[in-house]
């Protein structure tokens, strides 16, 4: 049975993008995108939704052939790529880059993908996650807290049926104020 995990960049005030949908006050460290492409290359298969799946494969396909890339984005870019991804969407026609498109319901899929895969699974998009958070099939969630406050936006959590409870299992901090929180949900 695989692990899902739940994890984003934060703005201290609970975010993942602005109420604009702007992501870049998130910008990492080199020792917290170290942390991703680590996180990243063990990752089994990774669930996008649509939107954060449009803005990932606008950029990474390519992003380790720009004369300034960094280490750390071509071997992001080359994890990325190389990931098995599904896609939930209805809108998309077609997806590349080792990934399949996925239309039925995420909370059936998910619980599938779970059952079926050895390792990791990464839950990327906070509009997917909603209803399987809700759903109660998150095993770890990775909140990275970046020290800024962007007044409203796509939050990390969606509106709960009832609380979880929550037990730490990580915290570490990054250069520039950022922490990472890893807990994981209690169930006694």
């Amino acid at each position: 049975m695989g692990k899902l995990i739940y994890g984003f960049n934060v703005s201290v005030d609970g975010y993942i993008a602005d109420a604009q949908g702007n992501i870049d006050w998130s910008d990492p460290s080199e020792e917290l995108h170290q942390y991703w492409n680590d996180f990243a290359a063990e990752v089994a298969v990774s669930c996008y939704g649509r939107r954060l799946y449009d803005l990932m494969s606008s950029y990474w396909p390519t992003a380790d052939e720009a004369p300034d890339a960094t280490p750390f984005i071509v071997d992001f870019a080359r994890t990325w790529r190389d990931m098995p991804k599904v896609v939930f969407s209805r809108t998309l026609e077609s997806v590349d880059w080792n990934s399949r498109l996925e239309r039925g319901d995420p909370v059936e899929v998910v619980t599938k993908l779970k059952a079926e895969t050895d390792g990791t699974l990464e839950l990327a998009g906070a509009t997917l996650a909603a209803p399987i958070v809700q759903a109660g099939l998150v095993d770890e969630y990775r909140i990275v807290v970046t020290p800024t406050a962007v007044g409203g936006g796509t939050p990390f959590f969606p509106p709960l049926p009832s609380w979880i409870s929550l037990r730490l299992l990580e915290n570490r901090s990054f250069p520039e104020g950022t922490v990472l929180l890893r807990y994981e949900p209690r169930h006694d």
